[in-house]
């Protein structure tokens, strides 16, 4: 199941930048990220709130609390800011190119601190889409 979960992420991530590079021509990547993220938020809480999980938010200890503020921030503010900042001014293939190594960072870093298993397999093929940015990026 995950996998089909992972395929419609990648598809929504990939027609994502066209819609946002045409917004772009006409306004200002603040506003527009604002706009989205306020757009975002209605349609989530009327999905939370119609699935009655609220009720989970009263449970969760504060720890988690910071954990899940300090990845909106990276991810949810900073993160996507740079990349609309990015994708306004920038080459929308090239922008998407370097956006495209997150997860590579992703695996560095889920070694360091999460001790996480990373195996020969993910590793060359972490290699090989380095390799092959860097030879798309090329001029």
């Amino acid at each position: 199941m995950f996998l089909i979960y992972a395929l419609t992420g990648v598809l929504c991530l990939g027609l994502a930048p066209i819609f946002g590079k045409a917004v772009l021509n006409s306004i200002n990547p603040a506003t527009a990220f604002v706009l989205r993220t306020m757009i975002a938020a209605i349609i989530i809480a009327i999905w939370f709130l119609s699935a009655r999980s609220y009720t989970e938010l009263l449970s969760i200890p504060p720890s988690l609390w910071i954990i899940i503020t300090i990845e909106a921030i990276l991810a949810a503010l900073l993160g996507d800011l740079a990349y609309f900042y990015a994708l306004k001014a920038g080459n929308i293939n090239e922008v998407s190119l370097i956006m495209s190594c997150a997860p590579l960072v992703t695996i560095i870093l889920s070694y360091f601190i999460l001790n996480e298993i990373v195996t020969t397999s993910q590793v060359i093929g972490a290699f090989f889409i380095t390799i092959g940015l860097i030879l798309i990026s090329l001029q």
